[in-house]
């Protein structure tokens, strides 16, 4: 499995149901800058955790009823799920400390 997989309207209800392990979430778009600088981070912290959490990413304007389904309304916008649930949404450019402390009560 890749380090950070993408995720479509297709696989991600049976995505983030597959597994135990919290799945932190990077809802983006192309063209949103904040979210070009989110990206470096989101894969910094996959590469650190991989063996501790599942990272996945969907692009909006690919998957606008995801968008809506989940009320994203901008972006940069990281959900963590576990068990299928969302546990925890921030939105905005998040530090690598700030996303590690969402995740660090779910591992």
């Amino acid at each position: 499995m890749k380090i950070v997989q993408s995720l479509t309207e297709n696989d991600f209800i049976d995505f983030i149901q597959s597994t135990d392990k919290p799945i932190m979430v990077d809802f983006y778009a192309d063209w949103c800058s904040p979210c070009r600088m989110q990206a470096n981070i989101f894969y910094e912290m996959a590469n650190d955790l991989k063996d501790r959490v599942i990272f996945a990413k969907v692009d909006i304007d690919n998957n606008e009823s995801l968008a809506y389904t989940y009320k994203i309304t901008s972006v940069p916008c990281i959900m963590v799920f576990k068990g299928g649930r969302v546990l925890q949404k921030v939105v905005g450019l998040s530090t690598k400390a700030e996303l590690a402390e969402m995740l660090i009560k779910y591992v």
